[in-house]
């Protein structure tokens, strides 16, 4: 099956195989420590051929954690296996390495959600101050008049 983005331009399709179905049906099904997981990835994970591994690990191993533990283990092997390879690649076209591998940069995983997160607990603090009190800490004073302006 052909890549569905424009924006896959990695030579995945000779490498994996990807099975057709619902994409989102299939994420909706999955745990969500996987769909997590899935996001944060430098790649798309492709949902259904997840939530077919998801439903053979449960089969094989009986416990929905140990398979979920199983399948986070197994993304995080095929997202590096992709990386290496499109790092090859890379080096094979451009004579160089990869400026993200060069730098020894780590993936950026869902930055935005963390800083979130952090900044959370500063924001409910200031919604636990009654209204009143904000409104007057928080009132600019009126500046002071210029000498020679019209009514100062």
């Amino acid at each position: 099956m052909a890549s569905p983005s424009p924006n896959d331009i990695t030579a995945r399709e000779g490498r994996w195989r990807r099975w057709r179905g619902d994409e989102w049906a299939c994420f909706d099904a999955l745990p969500p420590a996987v769909r997590r997981r899935m996001q944060e990835h430098a790649y798309d994970p492709w949902a259904v051929n997840a939530h077919l591994l998801w439903r053979m690990f449960r089969r094989q191993l009986g416990s929905s954690a140990r398979a979920e533990r199983r399948l986070l283990r197994h993304l995080d092997l095929c997202e590096a296996m992709e990386r290496a390879e499109f790092a090859a690649a890379y080096r094979r076209a451009h004579g160089v390495p990869l400026p993200h591998e060069a730098a020894a940069a780590s993936v950026l995983r869902d930055a935005g959600g963390r800083i979130a997160a952090a900044a959370a607990p500063a924001y409910a603090e200031a919604s636990t101050v009654p209204r009143e009190r904000v409104k007057r800490e928080h009132r600019a004073p009126a500046p002071e008049p210029i000498r020679g302006q019209v009514g100062g």
